[in-house]
């Protein structure tokens, strides 16, 4: 039997999605999708039910599987070369993990538990509570089957990763000390697990909205850097960001709250509506459990998030592994990284500072706003010509001075 993925001369072969049809299992396709809406399918080689996500326009870098487990089920044994972080939308269990040279642990998981399966090792899900649970994996299996074409090699290397994962007690057990990344400074936590990260408090970040709250999980082995681990994320009630783009591969997952996400290739220009073309802006509902590319269409479009509810909008930047994209090409001069959520793209960088954008886009938002009966809370000086004007050194947005947190505390 011949057990490559390319068993036949074909043009424009994709390995990795001839694999997912051979799986028999649902495939889900679009911009945006509800993860709660997902009907997985019996998959057998997992022995519970499953399905993948493919969002349009993910560049082919990274995939999401949707695992549906009954009551008092359990995963089948499972080891691969591909990356694998877990996030937990409904239900309790635990994973019990064991590296190629026997290290074993195990850990408990809850709703908006985040988890990685360190890379090469057997492990095991399993629901021994009385509901459902449903988890969703982000990896990247699309680069790594791509490449290697080969599911026994994928499948069955007995390589013991040892720069990933050890026998150290605390391995996965969760940590909460705060470190810089190395890039911009933003907070970042090293943990293999995080317990719950729809509730926890996020450090005041401020970058790409005013009260902007962030995270950088960084798991154990990996390279340190500003895309690393993905990010966790909030923006407060009445408040949205600044509108950026960047390539492709970015997904988002809505963890609370409430709002929605604008798209539009970078060829519209800042001001699509303006021009006449915000009929082809595409908008994104966000709710909890929720998915969208952050950057569709190949990469290069510009994408905005706003939060409506009366609840902060959170949500997870969901990284599934490296794909050999790193730093990001021509962003850096003279030492500075011109990163896409602090410099405009008067500046060269990859950002539509708020006193340039469509002025659509605010008064959509207010109006949003006020159909729900929420505040808009961005001050107008905010919204002022100068802003997109820095002087030297000068901070590129200003800090709201009354900003308040979700629990009210003033900052």
């Amino acid at each position: 039997m011949d057990d490559s993925l390319t068993s036949k001369t074909q043009i424009m072969r994709d390995p990795y999605l001839e694999w997912v049809e051979k799986e028999g299992i649902p495939v889900v396709e679009d911009f945006g999708v509800d993860l709660f809406a997902v009907q997985p399918k019996p998959w057998a080689r997992l022995g519970v039910d499953g399905a993948a996500v493919h969002l349009k326009g993910r560049g082919d870098f990274v995939s999401m599987f949707v695992l549906e487990m009954k009551p008092g089920t359990a995963t089948s044994p499972q080891r691969h070369l591909y990356e694998e972080v877990i996030y937990v939308l409904a239900g309790r269990g635990s994973t019990a993990i064991e590296s190629a040279d026997g290290h074993k642990h195990s850990f408990e998981w809850g709703p908006g538990s985040l988890f990685t399966v360190p890379l090469g090792s057997w492990h095991r899900l399993v629901n021994a509570s009385s509901g459902r649970a449903l988890l969703v994996s982000a990896n990247n299996a699309p680069p790594v089957m791509n490449i290697y074409q080969s599911r026994e090699f994928v499948f069955n290397s007995s390589y013991a990763f040892k720069d990933r994962f050890n026998e150290d007690e605390e391995f996965f057990r969760p940590k909460s000390d705060l470190e810089a990344e190395p890039v911009r400074g933003r907070a970042a936590i090293r943990s293999n697990i995080f317990p719950d990260i729809v509730n926890c408090e996020l450090p005041l970040d401020n970058q790409r909205a005013p009260g902007y709250r962030r995270i950088q999980p960084y798991f154990h082995g990996f390279v340190g850097d500003a895309s690393t681990g993905g990010f966790v994320a909030q923006y407060p009630s009445g408040r949205y960001s600044k509108a950026h783009f960047h390539a492709s591969g970015a997904v988002l997952v809505c963890l609370r709250g409430q709002g929605y996400t604008f798209n539009w290739p970078v060829e519209l220009g800042p001001h699509p509506w303006e021009a006449g073309k915000g009929d082809q802006v595409k908008v994104q509902e966000d709710k909890a459990g929720g998915l969208v590319a952050a950057a569709p269409g190949g990469g290069n479009w510009f994408h905005q998030h706003f939060s409506v509810g009366a609840d902060p909008l959170r949500v997870i930047n969901y990284w599934g592994g490296p794909t050999g994209g790193w730093g990001l090409p021509g962003t850096e001069e003279d030492g500075e990284v011109r990163a896409g959520n602090i410099y405009g793209i008067h500046e060269g960088g990859r950002t539509i500072l708020y006193p340039e954008e469509d002025p659509y886009i605010r008064g959509y938002y207010q109006e949003r706003l006020a159909k729900d009966g929420v505040q808009f809370a961005m001050a107008d000086s905010l919204f002022d010509p100068k802003a997109a004007k820095p002087s030297e050194g000068a901070p590129l947005m200003e800090i709201d001075d009354h900003d308040h947190d979700h629990n009210g505390h003033h900052h």
